[in-house]
């Protein structure tokens, strides 16, 4: 009988009074695909981290190969064949890609880093995998997709055995897609052990073998991928029936909410915005596509003015904000729910209470202007409307005063959203408001956008998955290099076009009246 590749066996762990993992048994058999899916805090994270050594478990045991290991960092877990892809990459930008793919286990000759073994090593591993990258390239001249084959091909140059990636497909396109299960398929039937993270269930339907689910630290369920459905999954994973909501298309626009005008950014001499105009409107979600590094941020930024604009104009509501600061800006009427939660959209070592508080502590009720003068805020009332919002938003959390910086990562998002659509502003700016989260949350959170729409208020939407846009957005815009390349109507927008537009096959000119 062949032993498993891994195994782990009655695997708990706690963080003070939360329970992250509860007793978890997981088999990986070799050459397979495993998918490990769960909401949010459903402990998944922290079952990937002890098995790489990251976490030291509170009771169980792993065996790799049926021999026990005690993992007391990565560096065991690499000993013993495990890599990991983690979704932020870990790469050098002004090195090589083989100097990266080599980096802490570089080929020597006479005592000195061998630069033409290194390279030969890449093309090699790139050739047996479907890899294939240029050895020579720089880290930082390389798409999203070709660095995360990088970081694949570091994990195979150590000779990884089981290869755990974590939400690999959260910034890619539909074809990098394609690519990227292609090559999870390669390194199975050649022998790797690949243990897929992910929260999206098409993704698991497609490319896995064998599922197993975690819900509030306990495994809820395992299936064999090609005797089970979606909707076994989501019960699995959720405890209740979740339907997909989408854009009822129903109601007309009304008055012009954000207007911009040719909006150039430059950022280190490199034009980062070309030229774009669009305007979105109130009761309307207008969405943005396109791979990650194509100017969607930095035209979020010039909109919420933390990044200056080259040229242009951005007008809210009327006026002409190009050069109010932020602040201004958000007290005119914009609301926005940024793609990084815990650099920008919250302060991870204050309290839930605390960051529900950010922005809106000069307003009743949990400031009055005559307190505010006098530098005093109620934190009675401050409790008890975090206490309402957790409540309304379903954050799952020991209470308000626990810190956003130990809840899991959909919680802190609710707790973003939350503050940002409690106000009532006349325009939100929601980018990547879904990325990295379950499908429960992905549902509540598509559901309060559509409810803002329909209460009046415009919705610019930025996104790289396309089956979000296709669900939320009135028109999708799709940007490429910087500029808009496309535009689609509700009517008209598919996954394939849009995937074309934004791997620049089928650019299109947009319609005279999206340059206004």
């Amino acid at each position: 009988m062949t032993l498993p590749a891994a195994q782990l066996t009655g695997i708990s762990k706690r963080f003070n009074a939360v329970v992250a993992n509860d007793g978890v048994d997981l088999v990986l058999r070799r050459g397979t695909v495993h998918a490990v899916m769960g909401e949010n805090g459903a402990g998944k994270s922290t079952l990937m981290s002890i098995l790489f050594g990251l976490l030291s478990p509170d009771a169980g045991q792993i065996l790799i190969a049926g021999r026990p290991q005690v993992f007391t960092s990565p560096l065991d877990a690499i000993a013993a064949g495990l890599g990991m892809v983690h979704q932020h990459f870990k790469l050098f930008d002004s090195l090589s890609v083989a100097a990266n793919v080599v980096y802490g286990a570089e080929p020597r000759r006479a005592g000195l880093f061998d630069r033409r073994a290194a390279e030969a090593r890449v093309r090699e591993l790139g050739e047996r995998y479907g890899l294939q990258i240029d050895p020579r390239a720089r880290v930082s001249s390389l798409s999203v997709g070709e660095r995360q084959r990088v970081e694949i091909l570091k994990a195979l140059h150590r000779d990884a055995t089981i290869l755990i990636l974590d939400e690999p497909t959260a910034v890619l396109t539909p074809g990098e897609v394609t690519t990227l299960f292609a090559v999870i398929r390669r390194a199975a039937d050649a022998g790797t052990t690949v243990v897929l993270v992910t929260h999206k269930i098409n993704e698991v339907l497609t490319v896995s073998d064998e599922v197993t689910v975690l819900r509030d630290g306990r495994v809820t369920g395992h299936f064999l991928t090609g005797e089970t459905s979606s909707a076994q999954l989501v019960h699995a994973m959720t405890g209740r029936e979740v339907r997909p909501v989408s854009n009822p298309g129903l109601g007309s626009p009304g008055a012009t909410v954000l207007q911009v005008r040719d909006a150039g950014v430059v950022d280190a001499g490199i034009t980062r915005v070309r030229s774009v105009s669009f305007a979105v409107r109130a009761g309307e979600i207008v969405g943005i596509a396109g791979v990650s590094g194509n100017g969607q941020h930095e035209l979020v930024e010039a909109i919420l003015g933390t990044r200056p604009t080259q040229s242009g104009t951005v007008e809210l509501l009327g006026a002409d904000v190009t050069r109010w600061t932020v602040r201004d800006r958000r007290l005119r009427g914009v609301a926005v729910i940024p793609e990084d939660r815990r650099g920008e959209g919250s302060a991870i070592g204050m309290s839930i209470t605390e960051n529900l508080a950010l922005g809106h502590h000069r307003t009743a009720p949990i400031g009055a202007e005559r307190g505010i003068r006098r530098g005093w805020i109620s934190v009675r009332a401050a409790r008890a409307e975090a206490r309402a919002l957790i409540a309304g938003y379903d954050v799952r959390t020991a209470g308000e005063q626990q810190s956003v910086g130990s809840l899991s990562g959909g919680n802190a998002q609710k707790v973003v959203i939350a503050r940002e659509l409690s106000h009532n502003a006349p325009l939100l700016i929601a980018e990547q408001p879904t990325q990295g989260v379950d499908v429960g949350a992905i549902e509540a959170i598509h559901g309060r956008l559509l409810d803002y729409r329909a209460g009046g208020g415009a919705i610019l939407l930025v996104s790289h998955e396309i089956s979000e846009l296709l669900a939320l957005a009135d028109r999708i815009l799709v940007m490429l290099d910087g500029a808009l390349v496309a535009e689609f109507s509700r009517a008209d927008a598919t996954t394939a076009g849009i995937g074309a537009a934004m791997a620049g096959l089928a650019a299109q000119n947009l319609p005279n009246g999206s340059r206004p």
